[in-house]
């Protein structure tokens, strides 16, 4: 598939309520690689196998959360583009300045229908690691620190409107939607599932009354081996362990589900099918909707449901 426009997820900016608790955890125990401090008070991070210089941004705030989530795209000219396209569909952007978010570029940021701030950008200093360059080793020490995903993957986010979301996504941004889990009517959306690449999603939506909340952020593993492992050390670190480890119906993924200690959920997860655009849309009805979450339990956690930041 010839990836233009939206490339990925990039970035998400995520509140924290103690930030020397939350540096101690995210580069300890979860291992991301601390890449700078600003001059906000905002800590930067990047999976060890990424090559930007950033891909989680930490803020202590009064409040458990995301401030916005960024994707990359292929070029100024995309940029510019869906800039206009957005504008053309009746929501107003904002162009945020390069050198705002550290070694990054300038950004176009939006409020979507549910509530979320999203941004999109195109450029942002790449790193020299040990897997770029010339003859790459398949790892190196950094991923063994801690539970060490691969990267950043995607977000699943709450709020109304969803279908809203939709819209935008496939037919201004460029998405496809992957999978869905429908309600009892067979006609609503629950949830939906959205990708810009052949990953099984890159963002997803779940309908819920109060905007602009977070279910959780997603770090990519190498195997349901590697997810097993980030559960021993959950529990070496007496970390609160929301969910698993267990396989969802939705995406195939093997996964754990987590709490950080500011109480944002976040999932190591591996084992995904992929999704190209001319895949039919998977659907989930709702006499399934346990098997789809939880593939082998089969049934609901409500918490799971409604617990969000």
């Amino acid at each position: 598939m010839a990836m233009t426009g939206v490339l990925r997820p990039g970035h998400a900016c995520i509140r924290v309520l103690d930030m020397k608790e939350a540096t101690h955890f995210y580069g300890e125990v979860l291992g991301l690689i601390e890449t700078g401090r600003d001059s906000f008070g905002r800590v930067y991070y990047r999976a060890w196998d990424e090559i930007e210089h950033n891909s989680i941004i930490l803020r202590e705030a009064d409040s458990a959360g995301m401030d916005f989530m960024g994707f990359k795209v292929d070029s100024e000219a995309s940029l510019d583009r869906l800039e206009a396209d957005v504008r053309a569909y009746g929501i107003p952007t904002e162009r945020i300045p390069a050198g705002d978010l550290l070694q990054t570029g300038e950004r176009v940021r939006f409020q979507i229908p549910s509530g979320h701030q999203i941004e999109l950008y195109a450029e942002k200093a790449r790193l020299s690691t040990p897997q770029s360059g010339n003859n790459p080793p398949p790892w190196n020490p950094e991923a063994e620190r801690g539970i060490a995903p691969i990267r950043f993957d995607h977000a699943l986010l709450y709020g109304p409107d969803i279908e809203k979301v939709q819209d935008l996504f496939v037919n201004v941004l460029g998405f496809h939607t992957s999978e869905q889990i429908m309600l009892e009517d067979g006609k609503t959306q629950l949830a939906i599932f959205m990708a810009c690449s052949s990953k099984a999603h890159d963002i997803a939506f779940v309908r819920h009354e109060e905007p602009a909340k977070l279910h959780h952020v997603s770090f990519y593993m190498e195997s349901w081996e590697k997810v097993l492992r980030a559960a021993d050390l959950m529990s070496m670190h007496k970390i609160s362990i929301d969910m698993g480890p267990t396989r969802h119906g939705v995406t195939r993924g093997t996964t754990i589900y987590a709490f950080d200690p500011s109480g944002n959920r976040f999932e190591t997860f591996a084992g995904v099918q992929s999704s190209y655009p001319d895949h039919e849309t998977l659907t989930w009805t709702w006499d399934e909707v346990g098997t789809a979450v939880y593939y082998h339990d089969r049934q609901l956690n409500p918490a799971f449901l409604g617990v969000v930041t």
